[in-house]
């Protein structure tokens, strides 16, 4: 790092539970990260922020007007922009010093493998469980961390699924048969504080994977009621029989 580095982060770096070792960390990590909605938004910003020094943008959708109520990495001229060139701009107008690659298109089978195995953790920032499902599964057939993002209406999630350790639960063991019926935010609503809320949250769990700081959410479901503004965490155990992470009976 150089002086204007060491400027830039020096409120980080003074922690101790950061320091100049961890933010050496931050800047020659490389995050993939999934969807630039309302929860990729602010995850991105902070990440960028915070000094990672890759970050790969995948998203297939282009900039709504709907979109702005929530997704403040975007601007009312970007509309019509694919979301990934807009969120870029945005990124490096922040922080030049990072890396951004973007990916317009959805990642599967192989090229969703590939890009999993290129990071050091895994954002998923989608809204759909087909996705979900999907990134859960290369991230542990891959063995990288997934912090795993949602919110709806005035609710919202986190939790961070760590298949490195023998006893880390994944996003299956949580949903053991097909999951839930989807909802969106375009059919329910969602108020826009609330995945800003949980998209800060998923890069300070990122933050923490990639430096060591503290103890993440890996088999912890932290659950948010912003009516009453209540939080509960559930403890996800490791199912021995999951489909994806367990043993086959």
């Amino acid at each position: 790092m150089n002086d204007d580095d060491l400027l830039r982060y020096s409120r980080q770096i003074m922690l101790p539970e950061i320091d100049i070792e961890g933010q050496e960390r931050l800047c020659a990590a490389h995050v993939l990260l999934v969807g630039l909605g309302g929860l990729g938004s602010p995850a991105a910003m902070y990440l960028a922020a915070a000094g990672v020094g890759r970050l790969t943008l995948v998203d297939f959708d282009r900039v709504d007007l709907s979109n702005l109520q929530r997704q403040i990495i975007h601007r009312t001229a970007d509309i019509g922009r694919p979301k990934v060139e807009s969120a870029r701009d945005a990124l490096l107008a922040l922080n030049p010093g990072v890396t951004v690659t973007t990916v317009p298109h959805a990642l599967q089978d192989e090229a969703l493998a590939e890009a999993v195995r290129g990071a050091d953790v895994v954002v998923d920032a989608t809204d759909n469980l087909a996705t979900r499902f999907a990134l859960n599964a290369a991230c542990v057939r891959a063995r990288r961390p997934l912090v795993i993002g949602a919110a709806i209406r005035l609710e919202g999630q986190v939790m961070v699924v760590r298949p490195d350790r023998p006893d880390g639960a994944c996003y299956r063991c949580l949903y053991r048969g097909d999951g839930e019926p989807d909802e969106t935010c375009s059919q329910s609503g969602v108020l826009a504080p609330v995945v800003g809320i949980i998209g800060a949250m998923q890069a300070v769990e990122v933050i923490k994977l990639i430096t060591g700081a503290g103890d993440t959410l890996d088999g912890r479901l932290l659950l948010l009621d912003a009516r009453d503004m209540e939080w509960q965490e559930v403890r996800v155990p490791k199912h021995a029989h999951c489909p994806v992470c367990g043993v086959p009976a």
